[in-house]
């Protein structure tokens, strides 16, 4: 909580913050590196979850044009 207001009021970022701290000895090295570790993790898991959005998408999409090209079908069949 505290570093989010932080960040916000100096415009930092997460790593800037943690090296701040730690020059500061506010928290340990130790502490820091875990911090910037765990917040490298959370970046991957977010672009992971970015890509996977995008695949479903596509396959969203995917589906939606067999489903036109059935349609087609279906109203040439019915005409017939």
């Amino acid at each position: 909580m505290w570093r989010e207001r932080f960040m916000k009021i100096v415009k930092l970022s997460p790593q800037q913050v943690m090296w701040m701290l730690w020059k500061k000895n506010l928290i340990s090295p130790e502490s820091a590196q875990i911090l910037i570790r765990e917040r490298m993790g959370c970046n991957r898991n977010s672009e992971n979850i970015k890509e996977n959005i995008n695949d479903v998408q596509k396959k969203l999409k995917n589906i939606i044009d067999v489903l036109k090209k059935l349609k087609n079908i279906i109203d040439v069949l019915g005409r017939i």
